[in-house]
Order: C-alpha cells, then sequence, then structure tokens
C-alpha cells in the first residue's frame, strides 16, 4: 500500500474510532433472522465460501483474511493496513460498505437499523461455536 492510501486509511480507521458510539448489546436469535438479508451470499455456521467469504470466527479476524476466497484489491489492502472485523467495525460496514471500504466488491446497500446491526453482530459473534 502506497504511503498516502496507509496513512488515509489509518486516519479514516481512527476517526471512526473516535466518532461511532459504543455497539449497543443485540439479541443473537434475532440477529439470526436478520442474517437472511446475508445468506444468499455468505455462510455463518461453517467454514464454506459462497459468493462472499463465510462469516466463522469474523469477530477478530483481519480483513481479507479467509483462505480460498478472492477478495477485492480493496478489502485485501484494508487488511493488510490493519483492519480487524471488531464489533464495531462489522457495524459500521453493515452500515455503508462502499463507504467504510471503498472499492470492496459487496453488492449489499447495508443496513441502516443500528438495532438490527446489533442484533446481527451477536448472531455472528455466536455462529460456527
Amino acid at each position: 500500500m502506497r504511503k498516502p492510501a496507509l496513512i488515509a486509511f489509518a486516519m479514516m480507521a481512527a476517526t471512526a474510532a473516535v466518532s461511532t458510539p459504543a455497539l449497543a448489546a443485540g439479541d443473537a436469535a434475532a440477529g439470526q433472522k436478520a442474517f437472511n438479508k446475508c445468506r444468499a451470499c455468505h455462510v455463518a455456521d461453517k467454514e464454506t465460501n459462497r459468493v462472499g467469504p463465510h462469516l466463522v470466527g469474523i469477530v477478530g479476524r483481519k480483513a481479507g483474511a479467509v483462505e480460498n476466497f478472492k477478495y477485492s484489491d480493496a478489502m485485501k489492502k484494508a487488511g493488510e493496513g490493519g483492519l480487524v472485523w471488531t464489533t464495531d467495525n462489522i457495524a459500521q460496514y453493515m452500515k455503508n460498505p462502499k463507504g467504510f471500504v471503498a472499492g470492496n466488491k459487496m453488492a449489499f446497500a447495508g443496513i441502516k437499523n443500528d438495532g438490527e446491526i446489533a442484533d446481527l453482530v451477536a448472531y455472528l459473534e455466536s455462529a460456527g461455536k
């Protein structure tokens, strides 16, 4: 990653960390229902890639790190630049995927409801364990 791009990414991550309120505790059962929006492209309970990478163990994983999945250059660079899928980062990404990692190839507009995002993150934390 070029230095200007790395600096810009670090500034974006720092700004997001400061300006984003803490993620409210979600309901994993409600999140399983919310995951229906994701199910066509992702699997959360087993390590099987589809159009999107599997999401088993997503919390704490470096972005762009699932083996045998062809990520966009933008997602690979985000991971190389230090992006780790924390609960807050997942929430921000789900709210605006194209804005959080510009140039990623996920064709999903995002979820606008913070409660639904919190539920989805709670489900992703519990799925596949």
